[in-house]
């Protein structure tokens, strides 16, 4: 898959959550990043086996940890629907059924080694699928297909080979029995 051509924005929010600007995704993060709209998806298959990416290290931020399915964000007047398909497409070449909203209310603010700094509301869904991913080189350097509970003890025990918002993530799906095996 090739990167998108066209300008993309991500939606800016005040602290209460309520939308107040647009800014361009491809400078958003920086070291002083605003409070912005997120989403993250934690995709199972029909084995209940969780699909864990690892950034390509080219990412500007956290290159090369190992991750939750897909992340993304919605694009100005995007459902958060229609922004879940459009990246689970882009990013890996896979299309997700049961979508379900599983953490609504998550928010995190986390600085990686290099000084970029994280600040979102983002949402945390998990989905299913039946295909095979065909990852995007400049997303995903490498997946696997993990046991949920292996996952959540590994993340447990070394949360510095994890991005910050699975370490967060992963616990809270698991307390709220979301964790499949």
């Amino acid at each position: 898959m090739t990167a998108p051509s066209a300008t993309e924005f991500v939606v800016l929010l005040d602290e209460s959550g309520l939308p107040i600007g647009q800014h361009d995704k491809a400078t958003v993060h920086s070291f002083d990043t605003p409070l912005h709209f997120a989403f993250s998806c934690h995709v199972f298959n029909a084995e209940g086996r969780l699909l864990v990416t690892r950034r390509a290290l080219t990412k500007k931020a956290w290159p090369g940890v190992w991750t939750n399915s897909f992340c993304g964000h919605p694009g100005p007047g995007e459902s958060l629907e229609e922004a879940v398909a459009r990246r689970a497409q882009r990013e890996l070449g896979i299309d997700v059924s049961d979508v379900q909203a599983a953490l609504p209310d998550f928010r995190y603010r986390a600085v990686d080694a290099s000084g970029i700094v994280e600040n979102e509301i983002c949402p945390v869904f998990v989905a299913t699928t039946a295909a095979i991913p065909t990852p995007a080189i400049d997303e995903v350097a490498e997946f696997v297909w993990a046991d949920p509970v292996a996952l959540l003890d590994a993340v447990t025990t070394t949360p510095w080979a994890f991005s910050p918002w699975l370490t967060l993530q992963l616990p809270a799906l698991a307390s709220a029995g979301l964790l499949r095996r």
